[in-house]
This record gives structure tokens, sequence and C-alpha cells, in this order.
């Protein structure tokens, strides 16, 4: 149970603990908004992963079955008591539940770890708590995480995550400005997520439906397109030796490595040029990958 915004080595952690706690499915219990949302709505966009990508990640973690609990005043409003009985109990009827030592649940945020024990000898089910986890004395956490994707670091997320930070949803329709300059490109929204340093990726991609499902290399600009006056952000793949229809279709696009910032060319052949060198550049790198 918990947040598992970019399912980390953390939370991989308390995944592990709970496949060997009890002889039962293994599920996942989150919530949908992720409940910092809720309470802080005009903030600047936070997470890692939309419920998409969170749905996949867990998925191939073994997940049997995954609750996305809508998080909003009712459950806010939930004594620890309330939320145990109603909805680990009553709704869900738990052998076993397993948690990060930090976790907090219930109105204010008022139950912790040794409440929940608590509950759990009253109404029936085993609680095991996971010790937070880390590298060279520092945490895994989604915090850091954010850290290093914003400073253009992506190969350090990976080290914490333990997979490659993923970007994943609908391909929708551009303004065709790759087609037109010979370099196609499949454009997805980045919504209500943090945005990693803008700028030019070397990408894995996976093609996850449709008839095209595949794996392939890639390049990306993810920005506001600066050549071409003030967007907002969006992230534009050209997949390496692929030809094909992808809008409607969903991707996940594992950012590899940062190639250079965005920039302002002076001629379309200027701008060009420096598309078919970073192309290089990231055949390069996803040689070895």
């Amino acid at each position: 149970m918990g947040n598992f915004d970019g399912v980390h080595m953390g939370h991989r952690a308390v995944i592990d603990a709970a496949r060997k706690a009890a002889d039962a499915p293994l599920g996942i219990l989150t919530f949908e908004p992720h409940p910092r949302q809720f309470f802080a709505p005009d903030a600047p966009p936070f997470r890692l992963m939309n419920s998409e990508a969170r749905a996949n990640r867990l998925a191939r973690l073994g997940a049997q079955h995954l609750y996305e609990l809508p998080f909003g005043p009712v459950i806010a409003g939930l004594t620890p008591e309330a939320f145990a009985r109603e909805v680990l109990v009553d709704g869900l009827g738990v052998a076993h539940v397993t948690v990060g030592q930090d976790f907090c649940f219930g109105h204010k945020r008022s139950g912790n770890v040794e409440i929940l024990r608590e509950l759990g000898a009253q109404l029936g089910f085993g609680v095991t708590a996971v010790p937070l986890v880390g590298h060279e004395g520092q945490e895994y956490s989604s915090t850091a995480i954010r850290a290093a994707l914003a400073e253009g670091r992506p190969r350090d997320a990976e080290r914490m995550l333990g997979h490659w930070h993923r970007i994943e949803g609908e391909v929708v329709h551009g303004e065709k400005r790759g087609r037109e300059l010979g370099w196609p490109t499949a454009n997805m929204r980045l919504d209500d997520l943090h945005l990693p340093r803008l700028g030019v990726y070397a990408v894995l991609v996976d093609v996850l439906t449709g008839s095209a499902q595949l794996s392939c290399k890639g390049v990306a600009s993810l920005g506001v397109r600066p050549m071409f006056g003030r967007n907002e952000p969006n992230l534009e793949v050209h997949l390496f030796d692929f030809s094909g229809d992808l809008y409607g279709q969903h991707l996940s696009i594992a950012l590899v490595d940062f190639l250079r910032d965005e920039a302002r060319f002076d001629s379309l052949d200027a701008l060009i040029r420096q598309i078919e060198d970073d192309a290089d550049q990231a055949r390069m790198i996803l040689a070895g990958v």
C-alpha cells in the first residue's frame, strides 16, 4: 500500500516483502489522483508517472491486482480506524498489508505504522513495515529522482528507480513539422508530470498497442520548440528505422541519455543538420544499451 510514484527501488522492497508475507494473491493499493494533487492542486506538477505508466510497471513486477482508490474528500476524511475497517477489511478482505516504515494514512495523516499494526491485530490482518532503502547513505526517494531528472541525469535516476525513467501515453496529432523536415515524430503530452531537463535525449521506445507492437531506439526532443515560437512542453520522438502510423497508439519512452539543451537555430537547414548529429549520437549511445 502506498503512492508508488516512480515505482523506485524503495517501492520494490515493499512489493518484494508483500510477496513473501502471506500465501495470498499480490495486490497493490494506491490512490488516484495522488493525494498531493488533491491537497495542493495549484502546486507545480511533480508526478514521475501517470497512472498508466505506474500500472504497467507494477504489472511487470508481478502485481496480480491493482486497486486505484479514488482519492477525494471521502477518503481524505476517513479516520485510520475507518480506513482500515471499511477499505482494507470490508472492501478488500486483506490478509496482510505491507508498507514503508514512514507510511501515514487517515484524516490529516493521523495514522502511522504502529497504529496500522494495532488495527491489524484488532481486525485480523498482518502488517509488515519495510525499512527505507538506499545506496551510499542516500535514500531512494521520488524527490531525489526528480532532482536527477531535472538536472539531466537520467542514468542516475535509473540507478534509483531500478529501471529507465519512462514517459507513457497516447500519440497525439502535432503540427507535422518533423515530417516536413524529413524527421517524422510521434508527439505525446506531458500533462501533470514532473518535467525532466528540457532538451534532446537518446531514448528506447516500446509501442504498447496496435498492430505495430515493437521495441526500438530513437531520439527525442522534450521541450517547447523554441524555433517555432512559445508552446506548451511536449515530447516528440523519432523512431529509428520505423515507418508507420502511430496516431492513437500508446508508447513507452525511456530516457537513456541527455544529449543537449534546446536551442534556437539561424535557419531550418542548421536545425536539420543538428537533428542529424543528434540522431548519430543517439545511435552510438544506444548501441551499448
